[in-house]
């Protein structure tokens, strides 16, 4: 009967061994699961912010652009300016060369 006894913890035994291996690997399973949901949760707030700041950008540049565009038009408006005043001038001088002469 002793023997039998010890055979039958032996068995016990070897069956709880096996099921604590595998519950060591259930946790590891579970830890490593959080982990990758707490990647993909980072991953979210990563792809959020991405957007969020790809929104910004795309913003400032429509605003860049819209400066750019005013910037343009200012430097036409100034330049026809300085091609009248040059015009004026080469009349202004033309004419007092002229009262020169006389």
């Amino acid at each position: 009967m002793a023997e039998n006894m010890e055979q039958i913890l032996k068995s016990f035994n070897q069956r709880a061994a096996e099921a604590e291996e595998r519950l060591a690997k259930l946790e590891a399973l579970l830890a490593s699961k959080k982990d990758i949901m707490l990647g993909a949760v980072d991953t979210e707030s990563s792809a959020s912010t991405i957007k969020e700041l790809q929104s910004k950008l795309e913003t400032a540049q429509s605003e860049l652009q819209s400066e750019r565009e005013k910037a343009s038009k200012e430097i036409q408006k100034l330049e026809y300016r300085i091609l009248l005043l040059v015009r004026a001038l080469r009349e202004a001088d033309s004419k007092l060369a002229s009262l020169a002469v006389k």
